[in-house]
């Protein structure tokens, strides 16, 4: 299977999200091609969760899965520490108070 570039899948997610009136901006920009993409869920009270990318080798798929959630200012400690280990990821913030990321619908899932 052929992998989207990372700067093509961060386009499309950005406008996935404006369609739906959901703001997100991109705060680190990272490879264009094999960055990978950290997504910051902002829901504006103070509380964050922040989603990476993983490899199930079990079904051999790829999920999103938590990186670290709680208070606002921790997911962004650990945000700062994987750009830390990684100069070239991205890391987009959505905001919303909803708690919508659209991470699980059809096309962003995997």
């Amino acid at each position: 299977m052929t992998r989207l570039a990372a700067d093509m899948w961060v386009s499309a997610y950005l406008t996935r999200l404006r369609l739906q009136d959901i703001p997100a901006f991109v705060t680190a920009k990272g490879d264009a091609t094999a960055g990978a993409v950290l997504v910051k869920l902002n829901t504006l009270d103070g509380h964050a969760v922040a989603y990476q990318r993983s490899f199930d080798l079990m079904t051999d798929t790829r999920t999103w899965v938590v990186l670290a959630q709680g208070d606002e200012r921790d997911v962004d400690a650990a945000l700062e520490r994987q750009k830390g280990f990684d100069p070239d990821i991205w890391v987009i913030e959505v905001e919303d108070r909803e708690g919508r990321h659209l991470l699980f619908e059809a096309g962003l899932d995997g």
